[in-house]
């Protein structure tokens, strides 16, 4: 009797590994009841939707202080305000466009970005799954400070509690999954649009005006110019690795083209308003951007009410991390089920948020934020090549997930392409924890993030586009 049951026991273990992976999918647009759905692709049967709802979840996350903040920086630099605004605009829209190409491809192929990744790194997934996994973390941190502070000042509480109290919420909404956040962000955009604009008004009726004449000339104005560009393409291309997260239940007949316009106008219309937005009040908004906000409104209910919107602003943002965050864990081996994978993201920000509040929050912020992204342009360049490369094998035909799958490529050349191009930033680092040598000799100019994807691009195309010409050619021998 004891041996039936045991050859039962590894097909019960496989069902229970496969059951972290898969699970219930939402319905419909509205549907709330929570997602259990893994890095298991989404068949085409359970698609739904339209374009146009990438618009929103791509325009509310970035209407947050994390990026009024940011948008400070250009000025802290000595810029004068028109030239940082067009710092902030070049290097928004460079980082905006791998995140909108990137996003088509979750309807044709119902895969989240991550899951994704595996075609081109093979096993090798788990390293940029790794640094995805702990960037959605310290993403978490980045814009839990400023939503916990916000919470913390409206409800009179201590800091540590208002971003206690948001890292729950946050965990909460990113285990309930792809359509509550889809439906939040449809509202947000809104209510986080009109609660900008308010900001705004109060600026100007405050008498806060642009600088309009910078401290920085010369090589160090164009270092400065640089180093602003790229602080403002680490914010939009950082959702690059999350991109198809969002789109995988779109049905497969989607227009691709909607889809980039609709990605591409949210992320860079949204970063550029807030951003702008940091320049203009440089000088109201300092390193606490809650007390700025409610001090610019005056206090009293109109006050709580833009403190109550930063904290809503960050927790939109910051569900987006954490789900995204659950997708990556699994990517790299952990089979724990996704709603639970989510809520741990928010636990483990929670004492980093902490550390970032301690001291220094200004050096800090800045160093956290450009060292989660350093390692996405040649992630990007990897899974493009690749993706490119089977589009040339497939000669026309249609992209079937479940084959590409199964043409599998060697790991290591996609690694070590990943490894080299991260490798390749050193030089041009510029945080205040390191500058490069290159950095410094450019007074600051912090062109990491566009040698990274040069690198990647530059060493892993020619390898895997040799591999591709040839198994075409030995395909249409056959």
């Amino acid at each position: 009797m004891s041996m039936p049951h045991a050859s039962m026991e590894p097909h019960a273990a496989e069902r229970r590994s496969e059951s972290a992976f898969d699970g219930r999918m939402p319905a419909a647009p509205g549907d709330w009841r929570p997602e259990a759905r893994g890095i298991a692709p989404v068949p085409e049967n359970h698609r739904y939707g339209g374009a146009g709802r990438l618009f929103t979840v791509w325009f509310a996350p970035n209407l947050t202080m994390s990026g009024v903040f940011t948008g400070t920086v250009g000025i802290a630099l000595g810029l004068d305000f028109a030239t940082a605004l067009a710092a902030v605009v070049l290097g928004t829209v460079l980082g905006a466009v791998p995140t909108a190409y990137l996003g088509t491809w979750g309807s044709r192929t119902g895969a989240g970005q991550l899951p994704l990744a595996r075609l081109a790194f093979g096993r090798g997934v788990v390293v940029p799954g790794t640094l995805q996994w702990l960037s959605s973390i310290a993403w978490d941190a980045l814009i839990g400070l400023f939503g916990g502070d916000a919470l913390a000042r409206l409800c009179g509480w201590p800091f540590w509690l208002g971003a206690l109290v948001m890292m729950t919420a946050q965990g909460a909404l990113g285990a309930l999954g792809y359509e509550a956040i889809h439906r939040l962000q449809k509202w947000m955009t809104a209510v986080l649009a009109v609660a900008f604009c308010a900001l705004a008004l109060r600026l100007a009726h405050a008498g806060v005006t642009p600088v309009s004449h910078g401290g920085a000339h010369g090589a160090d104005r164009v270092g400065a110019f640089a180093l602003t560009t790229t602080i403002a393409l680490s914010l939009a291309v950082s959702w690059a690795p999350y991109a198809s997260d969002f789109s995988r239940y779109l049905p497969r007949a989607t227009s691709a083209s909607r889809m980039f316009w609709c990605t591409l106008a949210g992320v860079v219309v949204s970063f550029t308003a807030v951003q702008a937005l940091g320049l203009w009040g440089a000088s109201v908004f300092t390193d606490q951007t809650a007390h700025g906000v409610d001090t610019l409104l005056g206090g009293g209910v109109l006050g709580s009410a833009g403190l109550l919107a930063v904290a809503l602003a960050a927790l939109c943002s910051n569900a987006m991390n954490d789900y995204s965050g659950s997708l990556a864990l699994q990517v790299i081996g952990a089979r724990v089920p996704r709603p639970l994978a989510a809520g741990l993201a928010a636990l483990l920000g929670f004492p980093l948020v902490l550390w970032m509040h301690a001291a220094d929050t200004a050096a800090r912020f800045q160093n956290v934020l450009l060292f989660v992204g350093y390692w996405i342009p040649g992630f990007v360049a990897v899974v493009l090549v690749d993706w490119l490369a089977r589009a040339r094998a497939r000669n026309g035909t249609p992209l079937d997930l479940a084959v590409e799958q199964s043409r599998r490529q060697p790991f290591l050349p996609a690694l070590l392409a990943f490894l080299a191009a991260f490798a390749a930033t050193v030089p041009f680092m510029n945080t205040s924890l390191y500058v490069g040598p290159v950095a410094e000799a450019l007074h600051g100019a912090d062109l990491g993030y566009y040698v990274a994807f040069v690198v990647g691009f530059g060493i892993y195309a020619p390898i895997r586009m040799r591999g591709s010409a040839a198994g075409g050619v030995a395909r249409r021998a056959s």
